[in-house]
């Protein structure tokens, strides 16, 4: 399967981020089917762009179908697709389908359910880290590709770990699907 085209992703993040849920992520061989996202955009409080461009968020108003990864809380590594400039849509979690021995190995425990189930356990499994900030979903170390799955059920709701902005209900999931962060 192809991945898909960087164009795809260059429209507002609260379009782009449902349509991930059940496409595959595959990161050097290693991955799943997604199955929890969030949106942010530059209007967005909560979102990191919204005080504009700093060295930190300097991906997130680059080119569409880029990663853009930042440290949460100095422990864990986060991964975003950037849409419109000052847009990504964060990975919460994926069912993990492929390279299970690795994903193990570097999550230390081999239940699936806890393989990707959050951003951060996510990003360790797939061997996100810094490096990946900018690199584009173009097939090479990064690829999303359209799954031939029937459209899931969706859930949606407020996104998690914020203060502000609340009230969005700007996070969408596969419907009580076991590898969700937090239940809906």
């Amino acid at each position: 399967m192809n991945p898909l085209t960087l164009a795809f992703f260059d429209r507002e993040a609260t379009d782009v981020a449902p349509q991930l849920l059940g496409m595959l992520l595959i990161v050097d061989g290693v991955g799943g089917l997604i199955v929890e996202i969030e949106a942010y955009t530059q209007n967005d409080p909560a979102s990191h762009s919204f005080a504009g461009l700093t060295k930190r968020n300097a991906a997130m108003f680059g080119a569409a179908g880029h990663a853009y990864v930042y440290r949460s809380y100095g422990l864990h590594w986060c991964l975003n697709v950037v849409c419109k400039p000052g847009q990504a849509v964060l990975v919460r979690a994926l069912h993990p389908t492929t390279g299970l021995p690795v994903m193990a190995t570097r999550r230390r425990t081999e239940r699936l359910s806890d393989l990707c189930s959050g951003p951060g356990k996510l990003s360790q499994a797939l061997g996100i880290t810094g490096e990946d900030d900018g690199r584009p979903f173009d097939g090479g170390r990064l690829a999303l590709i359209p799954s031939d799955l029937a459209a899931p059920p969706i859930a949606q709701g407020p996104r998690i770990g914020i203060s502000k902005a609340t009230d969005q209900l700007w996070r969408w999931g596969i419907a009580n699907h076991p590898s969700l962060s937090r239940r809906f």
